[in-house]
C-alpha cells in the first residue's frame, strides 16, 4: 500500500498509508475512509487532552482496519497513536505495536524504533525525509514545516538523549501555536523542571504561570481577600 502524492501524510508517513486512492482512481473502500477519519479525530482529541474521545476514535480506527485481517495495517494505526504520544513526551515504548511487529514492514519497524530513540543508521534511512533529517541532526528539526511532525521529531530526540534547551523551547512554542494542550503541558513542565534544577527560578516561575493558565482553562485567578 503506497501513499499518494495527492494525500498529505500525518506524521510524515502513517496516515497517508491508510489511504490509497484519490483523483481519478477507483473509489476508496469504506474501511479506509473510516479508519483515516477516525485516526485523524483521535489524534486531534489526544493532543487536545480529550482522552475519552481519543480512546473511542482509536478503537474505531482499529476496528475498521481489523476488517482487512492484515496486522501490518493495524501496526500503522498503532504507530500513528504512538507518534502522538511521543510528541507529548509519553514513554517512547509502543506496547500495542509489539504484538504486530512480526507483520510490520521495515519502514514501520524503523519508525517504531525511531520513536523509542533506538533507530540504527540503517533504519534512519527508511524514515520519512523530515524525520530522516532529524535523526541525523537535531538542528534539522526546526526546519520541519508540519507542526506534528516537528513535535514527533522533538520527542524522538528526547528519547535518544539528543534534546537541547533550544529544542525544548521550539517544541513548547510549536505546541502553543497549535493550541495543543497535552504536549504543551508536557514540554512546559519539562522546561520548568530543568530551569529549577539549573537555579533559574525566574524562568521556572514564568513557566509555571503558563502551566497554571492551561490547567485552569482560562478561569480567573483567585484574588487575595481585601482587608
Amino acid at each position: 500500500m503506497k501513499p499518494l502524492p495527492c494525500t498529505v501524510p500525518l506524521a510524515a508517513l502513517l496516515a497517508a498509508l491508510l489511504m490509497t486512492a484519490c483523483g481519478s482512481r477507483p473509489p476508496v473502500p469504506d474501511w479506509q475512509m473510516n479508519a483515516h477519519g477516525a485516526a485523524e479525530r483521535a489524534t486531534a482529541a489526544y493532543l487536545a487532552g480529550e482522552d475519552r474521545v481519543a480512546q473511542q476514535e482509536w478503537a474505531r480506527a482499529r476496528a475498521e482496519v481489523a476488517r482487512t485481517g492484515r496486522p501490518g495495517l493495524l501496526a500503522r494505526v498503532e504507530l500513528m497513536r504512538c507518534a502522538a504520544q511521543a510528541a507529548s513526551l509519553e514513554d517512547g515504548a509502543c506496547p500495542a505495536f509489539e504484538p504486530l511487529r512480526p507483520d510490520a514492514a521495515p519502514p514501520e519497524l524503523a519508525y517504531a524504533d525511531y520513536l523509542a530513540g533506538r533507530a540504527t543508521p540503517a533504519q534512519a534511512a527508511l524514515l520519512p525525509p523530515a524525520q530522516r533529517a532529524a535523526a541525523a541532526s537535531v538542528d534539522a528539526i526546526a526546519a520541519i514545516s508540519d507542526p506534528l511532525a516537528r513535535l514527533v521529531a522533538a520527542g524522538a530526540a528526547m528519547q535518544s538523549g539528543r534534546a537541547t534547551p533550544q529544542l525544548l523551547v521550539l517544541a513548547s512554542d510549536t505546541a502553543a501555536a497549535q493550541g495543543w494542550r497535552r504536549p504543551l503541558l508536557a514540554w512546559l513542565l519539562l522546561r520548568a523542571q530543568r530551569a529549577q534544577a539549573a537555579g533559574d527560578t525566574a524562568l521556572a516561575d514564568a513557566l509555571r504561570r503558563r502551566i497554571v493558565v492551561i490547567e485552569s482553562g482560562g478561569a480567573p485567578a483567585a484574588q487575595a481577600p481585601k482587608n
